[in-house]
């Protein structure tokens, strides 16, 4: 699929693979120079970043923008924790594929499976545990419940809530 094909104006996700049904969103990704250390690997800290900015993308597609999810909402989603394993190292100029799948939606987080692909190679495995927290007050809150809704159609089945 085109960069051009995952930027669409519908609310639809940008999958990987051909399948509608699927939950798994697939945003693309490149490394440059600033990604990279002295050794020129990607730096294990911008790995984080690469997540971040798919779980965003993610989001937006379902129609809910970081910043209106704050100024419309009130809602902020915060990383409460995460587990990562790097398995292989991506390197200047490597095409990458971020991907993110919802594996438990609770009325006040969730929590994702996310990987960083290079072709067919897993560089990185990682579970990102979200909550959502009041933008005004910093402490936890219920997901509206239109984007719950929506949340809960794109969980994993069989992962629970």
């Amino acid at each position: 699929m085109a960069w051009s094909e995952r930027l669409t104006s519908d609310s639809s996700f940008p999958i990987a693979g051909s399948q509608p049904e699927s939950r798994l969103f697939s945003w693309p990704t490149r490394v440059y120079w600033e990604d990279t250390d002295a050794g020129g690997l990607v730096y294990h800290a911008q790995y984080l970043a690469f997540l971040e900015r798919a779980r965003t993308e993610w989001v937006r597609a379902l129609g809910y923008g970081q910043d209106g999810l704050r100024r419309d909402h009130g809602l902020l989603f915060v990383v409460a924790g995460m587990q990562i394993g790097f398995l292989k190292p991506a390197r200047l100029d490597d095409a990458l594929e971020v991907t993110v799948e919802l594996r438990r939606c609770r009325r006040a987080s969730l929590i994702f499976a996310q990987s960083v692909l290079r072709g067919p190679d897993r560089l990185i495995s990682a579970e990102v545990r979200v909550a959502a927290v009041d933008a005004q007050h910093q402490r936890p809150c219920a997901i509206p419940p239109e984007l719950y809704a929506q949340l809960l159609a794109r969980q994993v089945p069989g992962d629970g809530a």
